[in-house]
């Protein structure tokens, strides 16, 4: 005990007692710290700059989350230590967190929700998702909300606790599918014989394949029409594009072998 006449008597523990604290504290955080930050390296291979930047920032997040526990429970100690009666201080601070709380609830859950998303993967920016009907590019991901924008150019920013019904078009490859008329006047075999020299014509030319063009054959018996099927395996969200190209080339195909494509007629009677 050291005692200054005439002043104050203060016990040698409580200089020492907040010296330790505080140095536990610090010594906490930076173990914290450090096994956060390698545990969030080991994961960063193949990733690209968004997907880093995301990673920092939920690790900033949650390193300051426990730098701030860390510090209001070293503050807490000190004061119970000089004899400040902590429990109706937490009490009051409980009731202040809870009104704080119900006020920003939406934020709360945004910020949750933001935290999900990125540690899960659930989606990055780049990806092609559809939510409440709006389909379109992510174009921002934070912690709070999602940017969309569509094809049209419109942007819709969502909440991202509203993200719950995402639907991720990103995640795996598409199918390109086509479906071409013929006139029943040809035969299948005609036709598939057509439509397989196509698909050797075209290997290795079609862009973002990832296979090789396969003919279904006969899908539907129309009325004026026999219907056949062709479909590619693309790259995620490319079986517009690709659609296209295959329109175009069978159609090429089909004229070259002098192949009809049926179209509405009108046949006018004159009776007598």
């Amino acid at each position: 005990m050291i005692k200054i006449p005439g002043i104050i008597t203060i016990e040698l523990k409580h200089i020492l007692l907040p010296i330790i604290f505080i140095v536990s504290g610090i010594i906490i955080y930076n173990i914290l710290k450090t096994a956060i930050t390698k545990l969030s390296l080991s994961k960063t291979k193949r990733l690209n700059d968004d997907q880093l930047q995301r990673i920092k920032t939920v690790n900033m997040l949650i390193i300051n989350i426990i730098k701030y526990i860390i510090v209001i429970v070293i503050a807490l100690a000190i004061l119970a230590l000089y004899g400040v009666n902590v429990n109706s201080l937490v009490a009051g601070l409980g009731i202040t967190a809870a009104i704080i709380g119900l006020a920003f609830q939406d934020l709360a859950k945004d910020l949750i929700a933001g935290i999900f998303i990125i540690t899960e993967a659930q989606y990055e920016v780049g990806d092609t998702i559809e939510v409440d009907g709006f389909m379109g590019e992510v174009i921002s991901l934070g912690l709070k909300t999602t940017q969309i924008r569509n094809y049209k150019g419109a942007t819709k920013i969502i909440g991202n606790h509203y993200m719950d019904n995402m639907i991720n078009y990103s995640l795996h490859n598409s199918l390109a599918v086509v479906d071409v008329g013929t006139d029943y006047a040809h035969s299948p075999e005609e036709v598939e014989d057509v439509l397989n020299k196509l698909a050797k014509e075209l290997e290795g030319k079609i862009k973002d394949a990832k296979g090789e063009l396969q003919i279904w054959g006969i899908n539907a018996l129309d009325d004026s029409s026999v219907v056949y099927r062709v479909a590619i395996e693309v790259n995620s969200m490319k079986q517009f594009e690709v659609e296209r190209f295959l329109r175009k080339k069978i159609k090429e195909a089909f004229d070259k072998e002098n192949i009809k494509i049926p179209f509405p007629q009108v046949e006018v009677h004159n009776g007598k």
